[in-house]
């Protein structure tokens, strides 16, 4: 019987997954893509076969102008406008499109960083925040490419704790102008950018955000940071020194600066997981074609059992982060559309709808940097020495890809955000957690039910995933039971909690995603995709077992403690799977088709 879900939801609330069954046949999936939609990802990957990959190595010595030229370049071809409406110079293309875009875009090294910020911070705040007057100034010309955009939120001292900053903004005596006193660092773009959005606490204490150009009095940049990886992106400091800023220039409202930021952030997160897909696929088909050709013992290291593991494991965890991803895209952009038609405004549909969706964007953003840090961590190591030497992509992909993990929130915030913002619902009342956790604790009590199992095709994956979820439940729900306030001093416990969470919402996505594709496809056709879920889903279980593991017996003892065990590893049991050869069928597909294929 199952204890935790109700009946199958298509439209589910934020966070609602944990306690409710999706609808296999209402989840997005890539191959759900229609022929538009194709065209503009074919495009965005025309584009960096043609205009950045031939040139990466300019890129990364940061020839003057070349990264603005070519920022041009992808404007003209409506690259930096899909998401902006038509009537302010875009294309006015749904959110699915849009992180297509940033996906197609992903593979690009350097100019993927400074694309992603223009078209997402450096473009958004203004796009969603701005008035009438601000948005027909700037937008058209940042949708054309014609002026970049960067964005000043991080400080010296205000990292993660980003609303400690401590650059201040004072109205000057005839009320005409800001006056900007700090510093920013790490900002993207930001030696080239026209258009900056700045975050500064009027008199002291206000958070608040300003549009600040290149060339206002008062405003200048340092040299550009010498970097471990992203060589080729422009990253400085910015310096305020009673820089004035026109009143006009105030984006939102006096205070509420930190709804800007957040709210961004929130899409930021789910695009930064795209372009780690992008970049992650390109990756690992530049590390078959090599496995393919590189000869040791007389014949190519593809053929070798290890390498086929760590070709397959590639592509198992890109398809399993792209499920998540588009699955998540769908619904902020039905969530969009429903909104809109309520009354909101453009601006209110988009942000209302990443807000909704904002402990998945999160996950998202962990699960995607996480799993391109695999992609070329083990690209490197095919290579071998090769992998060690700036000739291969593969130096190049491996360092780029170590940011993703820090900007964006650093994974460890993402990870202690999602299971907050869970747990802060669930007391607003907006998430029904208590009642399916009782039911968790009640069931643990009884006698198992060892009834006919569903004959319904992959009905025991399903089966594994609502009981991942029980033993979600069963954690927090005692953890917060026990610890109650002290629990948000006891980040390694929610860092478990998130692990378990992360682990259980892409395995669901990667098994909705099969259902879907085998009632249309059949078994024998997505059999390599079946493969990539049953392998992922047999290591997720493990996963989900030690984190919680972890959890338990960081807060509970004795019967409590030896009680919750016993429900953890009950509800953790799978039958036995034969992995190696699933990976070896996938990894052959991979080489037959030289390149990721799904």
């Amino acid at each position: 019987m199952n204890t935790t879900t109700t009946a199958i939801s298509a439209a589910l609330k934020g966070g609602e997954w944990l306690i409710k069954e999706s609808d296999a046949f209402e989840t997005y999936a890539p191959e759900d893509f229609n022929e538009e939609q194709l065209m503009v990802k074919d495009m965005c990957l025309q584009f960096l076969a043609s205009e950045i990959l031939p040139i990466v190595d300019r890129i990364d010595k940061m020839e003057l102008g070349l990264m603005s030229s070519l920022m041009v370049k992808a404007g003209e071809q409506g690259l930096l406008g899909t998401s902006i409406p038509e009537n302010l110079g875009g294309l006015g293309k749904d959110f699915i499109t849009s992180t297509l875009v940033n996906e197609g875009l992903g593979g690009g090294f350097s100019f993927s960083v400074a694309i992603a910020a223009h078209t997402g911070i450096g473009t958004l705040p203004i796009l969603y925040f701005g008035t009438p007057t601000q948005k027909e100034k700037y937008i058209p010309k940042l949708s054309s490419g014609e002026w970049k955009g960067a964005y000043g939120l991080t400080e010296p001292n205000s990292g993660s704790d980003a609303l400690s900053a401590k650059t201040v903004a004072v109205l000057s005596p005839d009320g005409k102008n800001y006056i900007l006193n700090g510093q920013k660092c790490w900002i993207t773009n930001g030696g080239f950018a026209d258009v900056y959005t700045v975050f500064a606490k009027i008199d002291g204490d206000k958070f608040s955000t300003f549009i600040v150009e290149r060339g206002m009095e008062g405003f200048t940049h340092g040299p550009e940071e010498h970097k471990m990886g992203i060589k080729g992106s422009s990253t400085v400091q910015l310096y305020f020194q009673d820089c004035k800023v026109p009143v006009e220039n105030l984006l939102g409202e006096i205070g509420k600066g930190h709804i800007i930021a957040f709210n961004i952030l929130n899409i930021g997160r789910l695009k930064l997981c795209a372009a780690a897909i992008g970049g992650s696929k390109m990756s690992l088909s530049d590390t078959i074609a090599y496995a393919k050709t590189r000869e040791q013992f007389k014949t190519a290291i593809a053929n070798f059992g290890a390498i086929k593991y760590k070709l397959a494991e590639m592509a198992i965890r890109i398809f399993v982060s792209e499920s998540a991803l588009y699955r998540t895209s769908k619904w902020i952009d039905d969530k969009e559309i429903e909104l809109a038609a309520s009354g909101k405004s453009f601006a209110e549909a988009l942000l209302g709808a990443a807000e909704e969706f904002a402990v998945e964007c999160a996950i998202l953003k962990v699960h995607g940097s996480e799993v391109l840090d695999y992609v070329v961590d083990e690209g490197v190591q095919v290579h071998g020495g090769n992998g060690f030497s700036d000739e291969y992509a593969a130096s190049r992909g491996y360092r780029d890809s170590r940011i993703n993990r820090i900007y964006e929130g650093t994974n460890e915030i993402n990870r202690l955000l999602a299971v907050d913002m869970i747990l802060k619902r669930a007391m607003k009342g907006k998430l029904d957690l208590m009642g399916p956790a009782m039911a968790v604790s009640k069931e643990l009590m009884s006698v198992p039910d060892f009834g006919n199992e569903e004959e319904t095709p992959f009905a025991k994956e399903r089966k594994t995933i609502i009981n991942m979820k029980k033993c979600i439940l069963l954690v927090a729900g005692a953890a917060v039971q026990k610890l109650m306030m002290k629990l948000n001093d006891e980040q390694e416990i929610l860092m478990n909690i998130a692990d378990m969470a992360i682990e259980t919402f892409e395995t669901e996505s990667a098994l909705l995603r099969i259902i879907k594709l085998v009632s249309k496809q059949g078994e024998a056709t997505s059999q390599a995709q079946i493969d990539m879920m049953r392998c992922y889903l047999n290591d997720a279980v493990d996963k989900v077992n030690k984190a919680g593991k972890e959890a338990i017996n960081a807060f509970a003892s004795g019967d409590e403690q030896r009680m919750m065990l016993l429900g953890l590893k009950r509800f953790t049991k799978t039958e036995p799977f034969n992995s190696k050869d699933a990976r070896r069928r996938i990894a052959d597909k991979l080489i037959a088709e030289n390149k990721y294929c799904w």
